[in-house]
């Protein structure tokens, strides 16, 4: 399994913006094939920073999400939005634990 973690800064007034955006796509990306879970996190001190973590069976997933027309129209509007350049990281889950 490939967890893809991506943060990305906003604009202060772009922060409704991307928020709304999420919302209207996540279901379309969590049920693009390979996708396992999809989260959106904010960062506590600064609310201009979200970090997405996606789970993907395979990178070959990812790469053809990330290829698709889809992915390309979504990050085109979503970059916009930016202060920052965004950072991404493919890492490989080594341990996971919850309660019962």
């Amino acid at each position: 399994m490939l967890v893809r973690i991506v943060k990305m800064t906003f604009a202060d007034e772009k922060i409704d913006d991307f928020q709304n955006r999420f919302h209207s796509i996540k279901e379309k990306i969590i049920n693009f094939e390979g996708c396992q879970l999809l989260e959106l996190y904010q960062d506590k001190e600064n609310p201009a920073i979200f970090f997405t973590y996606s789970y993907w069976n395979s990178e070959d997933d990812l790469d053809r999400y990330r290829k698709s027309s889809f992915f390309k129209e979504v990050w085109t509007d979503t970059r916009k939005m930016f202060t920052e350049k965004a950072e991404a990281w493919s890492v490989d889950k080594i341990v996971s634990l919850n309660h019962p």
